[in-house]
């Protein structure tokens, strides 16, 4: 924007500067000449006072007389006016008298401001389409890149991924020793595609390659190479393995690869401006020498969209599973993380790695960050259980609302009841998986309440387990109609709802467990342009109706329970799940009978519980 306002001042101040000069010009010109008249020019013709005359076809000519003095008088366009003056021994040249050089200096200067307004405006309008690409690897602002001689990261950083880090440990050894390999006529994997779920430390294990082998790390996203204009792209790719062929041995990594190396479908053909930045990708990998030791690593989050191209050999001859941590995998990733926190004592780290399931390294960083954030609010010397615990729940729900004023007891006994129903469903068909909280707490995204039930570690997902997700999601809409009957069901389901839809639908087009559509996978039949929505939906719809059937006899069965649940939740507003386990087995520490007259206190007072 600067660079715009720089520019039409300029351009404002040659124009005032171009016609300064041309009226200064023609003034000048104007103060040195005399008007005669014709009678006047005529007898000092006759006198032979006149040196010059300059005519033309315009109502007046100009000349010069014997002493200088420049003049102009009337044309009088006669067809001997001119022979008369000849006779006369005057001067006699054809055009315009004046100042050649003024004139030709005018004319010029009007051109050249043309040329420039024109110049100057294409700039302004195209400032930002098209820029110099000279040095895309050294100009960070343009590429948006990480340039890093020396990462400082090695395996030691990256816990667990013990599969994924032996994987590369070869490159590691290509790069440092290349000539133990050259012997044996081996030739250095050209790239490598990690490959996982979001936050599982793809980026960190590109990084850690890098340190230790000791070569330089460039850091790029795949969308910095995606731009409108056709050619950048591919332009960008290419400047790229140039500055990465001088700095010799390194580890160029590009984050989220699909954005630049999705499927090509054969509709676009090869003019668009991804299938450029692609083809020159693939090009650039396999133009390589084997004794380059240039080592690209892809990252993605969809391995499924990308194009074949690039997953050949000789282009990534690697595909490098990054998964969720196991419970030893997350115990490793606390210990790392809890290096600079001055944890309590009676903070297990063990106890913790067994309750986040399904926690991603990032997770489990920002877990003990929000612990950390907690512990320091409070004016605490070290990080307690319950910093811990209120940061659990923060990331996995948000953070509780502090104001409960406006819910109503209504409201609150409808939350009660829907999470009693997926805690007693959770107790009674999968008894393996541990309920470590149930609140009826609203959380800042939008719950009314949750229950956190965790599944144990396990390798693979049998058909019975998917069952039992599907009847513990449907639990709480089964509870609600139990006890408040079907016309008074409430939205609180929409998200069981969408888990259900997701776990029925896996179940029955990708793992082929549905009793009638048999052993196909219909994601495939779908691409491949198969029709058999109806018979999926069909699947799909007489399995969830079937669950739910099963899932509101089994709450029927165990009312007295669900009571039990939702009346205690009234009361204390949170349940762990010793808490839970005592209500389950009726021992005498909970005593229902006088529950009554705490929930009412609970309710009245609800808007100042924090």
């Amino acid at each position: 924007m600067r660079r715009k306002r720089l520019l039409i001042g300029f351009l404002v101040v040659a124009v005032l500067l171009a016609i300064s000069t041309s009226a200064y010009l023609y003034k000048a010109g104007k103060q040195e000449t005399q008007e005669l008249s014709f009678v006047d020019f005529m007898k000092l013709a006759d006198e032979g006072k006149i040196k010059i005359v300059y005519l033309n076809d315009n109502s007046l000519i100009q000349g010069e007389l014997v002493d200088g003095t420049k003049f102009f008088t009337e044309n009088p366009r006669s067809e001997n006016f001119k022979q008369t003056l000849l006779l006369l021994g005057i001067k006699v040249e054809e055009g315009q008298r004046g100042d050649v050089f003024a004139s030709v200096f005018r004319g010029l200067l009007l051109v050249g401001l043309l040329v420039s307004f024109i110049w100057l405006i294409s700039r302004i309008m195209n400032k930002g389409n098209a820029p110099s690409y000279k040095d895309p690897v050294d100009k960070l602002t343009t590429m948006q890149c990480e340039t890093i001689d020396d990462v400082g990261v090695t395996f030691d950083d990256v816990a667990g991924n013990i599969e994924a880090k032996e994987s590369v440990a070869d490159i590691v050894d290509f790069l440092k020793r290349p000539e133990k390999f050259a012997r044996m006529g081996a030739r250095m994997p050209r790239g490598i595609i990690f490959y996982g779920p979001p936050g599982t430390g793809k980026t960190l294990l590109a990084k850690a390659v890098a340190g230790e082998a000791g070569v330089p790390y460039y850091a790029f996203s795949g969308s910095d190479f995606v731009q409108v204009y056709v050619g950048v792209g591919a332009a960008r790719i290419r400047d790229v393995f140039r500055k990465a062929r001088e700095k010799g041995k390194c580890v160029i990594f590009f984050d989220e690869i699909d954005a630049l190396g999705k499927k090509r479908d054969g509709f676009n053909g090869g003019s668009e401006e991804r299938s450029q930045t692609l083809n020159a990708l693939l090009t650039e990998m396999s133009g390589f020498n084997a004794n380059e030791g240039i080592v690209v690593i892809a990252a993605t989050n969809r391995l499924d969209v990308l194009d074949e191209a690039l997953l050949r050999p000789g282009r990534f001859d690697r595909q490098v599973e990054i998964g969720l941590p196991d419970v030893n995998e997350r115990k490793e990733i606390l210990r790392i993380h809890c290096r600079n926190k001055p944890l309590s004592e009676n903070v297990s780290i063990e106890k913790l790695a067994q309750q986040t399931v399904y926690f991603s390294g990032a997770q489990l960083e920002s877990l003990l960050n929000e612990g950390a954030i907690l512990a320091a609010k409070r004016g605490a010397r070290f990080i307690e259980n319950e910093d811990i615990d209120r940061a659990f729940y923060t990331v996995i729900a948000g953070a509780e609302k502090k104001d409960r004023s406006a819910i109503s007891k209504v409201d609150r006994e409808v939350t009660a009841y829907h999470e009693a129903g997926h805690a007693l469903v959770t107790k009674l068909v999968a008894p393996e998986n541990r309920v470590t909280k149930v609140t009826i707490i609203p959380s800042t995204r939008g719950a009314g309440g949750f229950s956190v039930s965790l599944p144990p570690d396990r390798m693979y997902r049998r058909k019975k387990e998917m069952e039992n997700s599907i009847k513990i999601a449907l639990g709480g809409r089964a509870a609600e109609e139990i006890i408040f009957g079907k016309d008074n069901i409430t939205t609180g389901a929409s998200n069981d709802i969408e888990k259900v839809t997701q776990i029925a639908s896996a179940l029955v087009k990708r793992f082929g467990m549905g009793d009638k559509t048999g052993m196909l996978n219909y994601d495939m039949l779908h691409s491949n342009r198969g029709d058999h929505n109806g018979e999926i939906l069909s699947e799909c719809k007489a399995l969830v109706e079937r669950f739910y059937k099963e899932t509101t006899e089994l709450l029927i069965e165990n009312k007295y329970l669900l009571d039990r649940i939702a009346k205690v939740l009234l009361a204390k507003e949170t349940i762990d799940e010793e808490c839970l386990e005592r209500i389950m087995k009726g021992e005498a520490d909970i005593h229902p009978g006088s529950l009554e007259q705490e929930v009412e206190a609970t309710t009245a007072k609800s808007a100042v519980i924090a």
